[in-house]
């Protein structure tokens, strides 16, 4: 029976793109409608992101990717993550806070170089053609929608009060806003960005590594009294690497290898397939307690683990250490631990984006990158249009850690970029943002997913939670109230949400039907995700 008040399914078999913004999924779809693949659309959406969704990510973040290769008949993951900068001063620093703004807290970018690669090693346009709608988006401006105006209005007016990144970020931003209010309607033009994308279609990623963009954005870090050298810029490296599995009921799921801290996705995942989920009420206590629990008891191995070896992984998730973790889940007693990284003062969603996409020939990308936090570092480079990172505020400084971070070295990074395969063939790419909640949020709806078989929209739209250290949970109020309460009386410090929050991340999701070939997109509702579908030629 027709169910009134939801979204449409939305299907196509000629590709499919799901991100966060309207207009950088319509940017992706195009692509794909004139011939392009999964890899040119790609970086054709991480690029109208970029126009879109300043705040999120761009050309000067860093991320990961995870991606089905149909000619090769394989999975592939590509790390698009800087090494921590050679003068990054480690032993002057204590608390992170230090680093959540300013020019000491940018990392070399990697999304730039990430998106050239997957267009040079499986793509089949040109940088020209691929960044044609962002440069368009970006000089022609476009209308401000709910989530830039909440995001600009957030971030921007913090950033105001910065007297030495104000500057530029006004003259960028808000002087690029018709009127100089973001508001509803309100048109935004960034004709330096769209400059410096003409700029790297012609000339390719080398004008940042090592060429002359590269060097107005180390000029300008250091001008502000930053340590990103550009030595720093063209050591980047883009690398394709074997991602890691787990299966859970028939299925594969692929994401990326540590130092990406993904595994505890599969941890869960792991754990979870342990417990007839699919018996249980669907969001009733027993489901909902079941896979908090499960999520709990793996960020804490993924904690307490660190960076593990590949040994050390296979034992993590071999069938005796998961069954002693299955029994913690299972006596029911309260847990209490941490949920975020070793150092206790990180409690936030991050500002991070996340998009998949699928082709006609079955290939499939799953990519999720970031600025770090909103805006980044708040540093903008004077007449490049370009935001830089704040990812080295992500990096555990505390001297008393463990997982301390070290010079030189690939930063541990809780993104979990995936390609689910069903008996090798690709059926899903799923990836959300939201820091630590990642590792939850994805586990969370993949069970609403598979277990109960709800389609890939209404699987997104499913209410979720958000652990924090100790028991703390946020839990979205659409799940009943008397649920609620029962979660309270097992022990976990609940509390009741609003019926939606961003806390929970912003998940995109892209399946294929292996048989019928057929796409469905699925886009979330907690930010301003949209999909759209690929047509015929």
């Amino acid at each position: 029976m027709l169910q009134h008040g939801k979204r449409p399914t939305i299907a196509s078999r000629h590709g499919m793109v799901a991100a966060a913004h309207p207009l950088a999924a319509a940017a992706g779809a195009r692509i794909l409608s004139n011939g392009g693949n999964a890899f040119d659309a790609a970086a054709a959406t991480a690029a109208a992101l970029n126009v879109v969704e300043p705040y999120m990510s761009g050309l000067a973040g860093q991320g990961l990717a995870t991606v089905y290769v149909a000619k090769e008949k394989r999975v592939r993951s590509l790390s698009f993550m800087g090494a921590i900068p050679r003068k990054f001063p480690l032993d002057k620093l204590n608390n992170r806070e230090q680093l959540i703004r300013g020019p000491v807290a940018v990392g070399a970018p990697g999304n730039l170089g990430g998106w050239c690669e997957m267009v040079s090693t499986y793509g089949t346009k040109t940088l020209p053609e691929l960044f044609a709608p962002a440069i368009k988006l970006a000089r022609d401006g476009y209308s401000m929608i709910e989530f830039n105006v909440e995001e600009f209005n957030g971030g921007g007016s913090e950033l105001s009060r910065h007297a030495t990144l104000a500057p530029a970020f006004k003259a960028n931003y808000i002087d690029g806003i018709e009127g100089g209010t973001p508001k509803l309607g309100a048109v935004l033009k960034q004709p330096d960005l769209a400059k410096t994308f003409e700029a790297i279609a012609t000339e390719g990623p080398k004008l940042l590594y090592g060429g002359a963009l590269g060097q107005k954005l180390v000029d300008r870090l250091q001008e502000l009294g930053g340590v990103l050298t550009m030595d720093d810029l063209r050591d980047v490296r883009i690398e394709w690497v074997d991602p890691i599995t787990a299966d859970y009921r028939g299925r594969t799921v692929h994401v990326p290898p540590p130092p990406c801290e993904s595994f505890q996705y599969l941890l869960t995942l792991r754990i979870l397939e342990g417990f007839d989920l699919a018996k249980m009420p669907r969001n009733g206590v027993e489901h909902i307690d079941t896979v908090l629990r499960a999520i709990r008891v793996a960020a804490g191995v993924r904690i307490k683990t660190g960076t593990p070896s590949k040994q050390k992984l296979a034992e993590l998730l071999s069938d005796s250490h998961i069954e002693g973790l299955r029994a913690r889940v299972r006596d029911k007693k309260p847990i209490t631990g941490p949920t975020e990284q070793w150092t206790p003062d990180v409690a936030e969603e991050g500002h991070t984006t996340s998009f998949s996409i699928g082709d006609a020939e079955g290939n499939m990308v799953c990519v999720t990158q970031s600025l770090g936090s909103v805006f980044g570092s708040g540093v903008v480079v004077p007449g490049t249009g370009v935001c830089c990172n704040n990812f080295l505020y992500w990096a555990d400084v505390n001297p008393k850690s463990p997982n301390r971070a070290k010079i030189g070295e690939i930063m541990p990074v809780c993104v979990a970029p995936s390609i689910v395969t069903r008996d090798g063939k690709p059926v899903l790419a799923l990836g959300t943002p939201g820091s630590y909640g990642i590792l939850q949020t994805q586990p969370q709806a993949f069970v609403q997913y598979v277990d109960y078989a709800m389609p890939l929209q209404q699987a997104i739209e499913a209410p979720r939670a958000r652990l924090t250290d100790g028991r703390a949970v946020l839990l979205e109020s659409r799940v009943a109230s008397n649920v609620h309460a029962e979660l309270r009386q097992r022990g976990h410090d609940l509390t009741s949400g609003p019926d939606w929050t961003m806390k929970v991340g912003g998940m995109q999701g892209v399946a294929i039907d292996p048989e019928t070939r057929v796409y469905t997109g699925g886009c979330d509702p907690r930010r301003d995700g949209y999909v759209v579908p690929a047509s015929p030629i």
